[in-house]
């Protein structure tokens, strides 16, 4: 079992990242007030682009080893990730459901690091150091709330 260690949202594709307390994930939708929510993220903007999904998660231990194994210090938001987590295998969720705090979400692929992320990020070395290691996209299969220490069970 793991932890969230932090939540975010962004109101529109490219806008910073807003720190939460606590958020509403909806089935279908992905985290209320974000971006891929109202359908403005970057996937939601090209076709050519593979398939969006709901919501991102990045583990707290990634941007530990990108910092220790790259000398790489990417802040939990500029990953452009939703959820950060603790204790959580999230390279291994991909086809799995799981549950964060009263949610449930299906993995989908792994969400490697792109140049979009570096340029917003303006952290050089960020997709080298976060490749195979840049969380999970994930879908909200049944909606609930999570909050800031909500459980993740898988």
């Amino acid at each position: 079992m793991g932890t969230v260690e932090a939540i975010f949202v962004a109101p529109d594709s490219g806008d910073p990242m807003e720190s939460v307390e606590s958020v509403d994930a909806v089935a279908g939708k992905g985290l209320r007030g974000d971006r891929y929510y109202r359908e403005q993220g970057l996937y939601d903007r090209h076709e050519d682009l593979p398939e969006g999904t709901g919501v991102t998660l990045i583990e707290k231990e990634a941007l530990e080893a990108a910092r220790r194994d790259e000398a790489t210090t990417v802040q939990p938001q500029q990953t452009r990730r939703n959820i950060l987590t603790r204790d959580v295998p999230l390279n291994h969720l991909v086809g799995r459901e799981f549950t964060v705090g009263e949610a449930t979400f299906t993995g989908v692929r792994l969400c490697e690091p792109c140049d979009y992320m570096e340029s917003l990020a303006d952290v050089e070395g960020a997709v080298e150091a976060l490749t195979h290691r840049g969380g999970l996209n994930a879908n909200v299969v049944d909606s609930g709330t999570i909050a800031v220490n909500s459980s993740i069970e898988f």
